[in-house]
């Protein structure tokens, strides 16, 4: 498929990725550690009877654990994260992360079975192999990590030998994320961020001799001193590297709310049809290359996890993005991270400073959330069936939610979906001159937020905005 840089350039428009709905810039202070205890709680007593109800141990949940650290800023960074070369502090901070974890299971009980977990940052491979040790050591005595659960840690290539490695492998992971960003040695200067390729390629291939059931990389379109020339290149050394999976991010340049950004100049980024050209290049290299775009940024082999799911309709979708594990509660354990559990999210603090001093006063350290109203389920329901299933069928959504009108409640935003359709995004259904259901088509799943847009209730005219600025949608 080509994907002209005239249709990306009117799609060249902010919205949110979707990891949530409501998305996080909603959540409030006025939820509480309280509110948060009552959601594990209930959590638990819910495992319980559905283990009795299923005679099985309990219903699968997913963890994820971020770990803040880094020895080096790279420029671009947007995430929670905290520079220095002081590894002194992970011991500190893995003593709470286990103090966290006793809070929780206080509320939730332990042997709750885990079909993923994921370590984030930050920078995970901060910490030593002693405690990762520990930190895995630590989660399976209270959690029963299933045999065929996936269980990924991301790795900043300048911190790990294949000796580490088979470290990694040893204590219990079975996927790694690398974050490559770009190739290109002027690249990787201006971002703050050396890396030399061979150093990725002899890493990927200790993993595959390891046994790592996956790899991802990471890639960023829209860095300093990149071109289409620039980041062709490292394209070309990607489909040599081979990864099962892809994640191919736009660069926000938000200089005012992430201050290492102010380094980067301007004037060095492309911008306008220089950046959608870069986009639409690696879209149609990676597809010619044989990989199945899975939504959004993702990329995958056919025979990987997540381009199955993505063909069997069981794609889902969570804070570390799209999964082929189900739609299940998620625990987050660690600075500024976000849990899922019911019917709530419920965020950490997203100081050290205070998260610590709450976990010092016995108290999980919620810092703010949300409790979703019923139609914020629903439409939660309609975007994640946008995001992952790509299809939404009115009278299958009328079965599963008693009293609704699926067309008079979503009337103005089906409306809306006719532009969509003009453009060739997606594909409307009728039945007996009445709207059905609609499904996106194979160029509207590159534009996927767009379509999910429609349904957001706080992006909809009139209502208060949240003073968020996201990132571009493509």
């Amino acid at each position: 498929m080509i994907i002209s840089p005239e249709l990306l350039q009117r799609f060249d428009v902010v919205g949110p990725r979707y990891t949530s709905y409501p998305t996080a810039d909603r959540f409030t202070p006025s939820f509480a550690e309280a509110d948060y205890a009552a959601a594990l709680r209930e959590m638990g007593r819910g495992a319980k009877a559905l283990a009795r109800k299923l005679n099985r141990s309990s219903a699968a949940i997913s963890v994820y654990v971020h770990i803040p650290f880094c020895e080096q800023l790279c420029y671009y960074c947007a995430c929670t994260k905290i520079l220095t070369r002081q590894h002194g502090k992970a011991a500190v901070y893995l003593d709470y992360l286990e103090r966290e974890l006793a809070l929780n299971i206080a509320q939730c009980g332990t042997g709750l079975p885990v079909s993923q977990l994921h370590l984030g940052g930050g920078t995970p491979t901060f910490f030593s192999d002693e405690a990762l040790s520990r930190l895995m050591a630590m989660l399976r005595q209270q959690f029963q990590l299933l045999d065929e659960g996936e269980y990924s840690i991301e790795v900043d290539p300048r911190t790990v030998s294949p000796e580490r490695l088979a470290v990694l492998r040893a204590i219990g992971f079975n996927r790694l994320s690398f974050g490559v960003q770009d190739f290109d040695p002027e690249v990787q200067v201006a971002v703050h961020r050396v890396q030399p390729a061979e150093k990725v390629f002899e890493l990927v291939e200790a993993a595959r001799q390891l046994g790592f059931r996956g790899i991802n990389v990471d890639l960023i379109y829209g860095l300093p001193k990149q071109s289409r020339a620039s980041f062709a290149r490292t394209l070309g050394q990607i489909q040599s590297l081979r990864p099962d999976r892809i994640a191919l991010y736009a660069y926000a340049h938000l200089p005012a709310r992430f201050k290492p950004q102010q380094r980067i100049a301007s004037e060095d980024l492309p911008v306008g049809r220089e950046k959608l050209a870069i986009l639409a290049n690696a879209i149609n290299t990676l597809s010619a290359a044989g990989y199945v775009h899975i939504g959004m940024d993702h990329f995958a082999l056919p025979d990987d996890g997540l381009a199955a799911a993505k063909r069997k309709g069981t794609l889902h979708r969570n804070f570390q993005g799209y999964s082929t594990q189900p739609d299940c509660d998620l625990l987050a354990l660690g600075l500024s991270a976000i849990a899922k559990v019911g019917s709530c999210y419920a965020q950490n603090e997203k100081t050290l400073a205070e998260y610590y001093a709450a976990i010092d006063a016995g108290r999980l350290p919620t810092v703010r959330g949300l409790v979703l109203t019923e139609e914020d389920r629903l439409r939660r329901a309609v975007i994640m069936a946008i995001m992952c299933q790509g299809r939404v069928d009115l009278a299958a959504f009328e079965r599963d939610w008693p009293g609704l009108d699926f067309p008079k409640t979503f009337s103005a935003e089906l409306r809306a979906l006719c532009d969509l359709a003009a453009q060739g995004l997606v594909t409307l259904k009728e039945e007996s001159g009445t709207a059905s259901g609609f499904t996106l088509t194979a160029l509207g799943w590159f534009f996927v937020r767009a379509v999910a847009m429609q349904f957001d209730r706080y992006l909809q005219p009139g209502r208060a905005s949240s003073g968020t600025q996201f990132s571009k949608i493509i």
